[in-house]
């Protein structure tokens, strides 16, 4: 470049050659002329405080203990290393890593030895043989549920105007307790709970005799019935109504609710009576809305769901490892319950 403008070409020209600004050419130029060199002079300032072992040592400390603050972590490198740093450095050498600060995921306390032992038992099911399965469970559905998924549309700077707020309920205001089941080929009504706990005689007269009940006889002695853990769902008389009725059942591991999908479901619903521009004003709309939108939701979502069984159980039989500690790729967004998932999930039902 520098040899162009002793050519005698313009400042211009060579800048539209090289694809730069004509005060870069220029000033190169003139560098050129006053200290016979157009590299650029070493900038001043103080020398860098850590060399690069230094740095990979902050950001393993980093990893090793993801709740550590950047002053523990300089602290740890002073007393290993003698190496004083502030905070602020710690921080940029971690940014400059890749790692940033954020709020940590929620997930459940999750039961890893039951839920690798039931996977194990399940190893080799066959689609035929999941889709005999009739995963079931109870939800509590609000009359305005808080999806992050309704969105508005709004001018500029207008966040904050009554029309672009939308109130909500601390615990999602009135709800309703709801109980269903699916198949891979086929679902059972929605009953919607009257007010009052859920005991497991209520359980037995308003679930298993009207609906899993008239289910086994449609679907025949191959049915296999799952529903959770809860305490009224293993009371005596459930058991010895079970089998009264021949009904094989399969209890999943405790606080594994993506072992069921089911619980995938109860997050479509909310989204569709989250999606009415009108909210149910009061209970009995709320109930009327969700056995419609129950009987709408369109079957290949739940077969889709039915099928994800066998990929949850591989996932699970090669992670082996406790979810929380989040070094395993192969973790599975259906295990977190952080709102980034669940969106991410609904988004993937919706497409269907």
């Amino acid at each position: 470049m520098i040899g162009k403008p002793e050519e005698g070409r313009t400042f211009t020209s060579v800048a539209a050659e090289f694809g730069m600004n004509k005060s870069v050419v220029s000033r190169a130029w003139k560098a050129f002329q006053t200290t016979g060199t157009a590299v650029r002079k070493v900038s001043g300032g103080l020398p860098r405080t850590t060399s690069a072992e230094d740095d990979r040592y902050i950001i393993l400390q980093a990893k090793r203990g993801r709740q550590q603050s950047a002053s523990a972590i300089a602290q740890q490198l002073c007393t290993a290393m003698g190496l004083q740093l502030s905070w602020f450095t710690v921080a940029r050498r971690l940014h400059k890593g890749g790692l940033f600060t954020s709020r940590p995921e929620r997930c459940l306390p999750l039961k890893v030895g039951h839920r690798l032992q039931w996977c194990r038992e399940h190893k080799n099911w066959t689609t035929d043989q999941w889709s005999r399965m009739l995963f079931t469970n109870e939800s509590r559905l609000s009359a305005r549920s808080d999806s992050q998924r309704v969105l508005i549309w709004r001018e500029f700077e207008t966040r904050f105007y009554p029309s672009n707020i939308k109130e909500r309920h601390r615990n999602g205001g009135p709800g309703v307790l709801v109980w269903g089941g699916i198949m891979l080929n086929g679902r059972t009504e929605l009953h919607v709970f009257d007010r009052g706990s859920v005991t497991g005689d209520r359980y037995c007269e308003e679930v298993l005799l009207p609906h899993v009940r008239l289910f086994r006889g449609a679907i025949g002695p191959d049915l296999i019935f799952m529903d959770n853990n809860t305490r009224p769902h293993q009371i005596q008389a459930v058991v010895e109504l079970l089998e009264s009725e021949d009904i094989t059942r399969m209890v999943r591991p405790a606080y594994s609710p993506d072992l069921n999908p089911i619980q995938h479901v109860w997050y479509a619903l909310e989204r569709r009576i989250a999606a009415y521009l009108h909210p149910p004003e009061n209970i009995q709309q709320l109930k009327q809305m969700l056995i419609q939108e129950w009987a709408l939701l369109p079957q290949e979502m739940l077969r889709q769901l039915v099928l994800s069984m066998g990929r949850r159980r591989e996932t699970e039989l090669r992670r082996k490892n406790d979810v929380k500690d989040g070094t395993n790729p192969l973790l599975n967004g259906m295990l977190i319950s952080g709102q980034h998932q669940k969106r991410k999930l609904l988004m993937n039902m919706h497409a269907i």
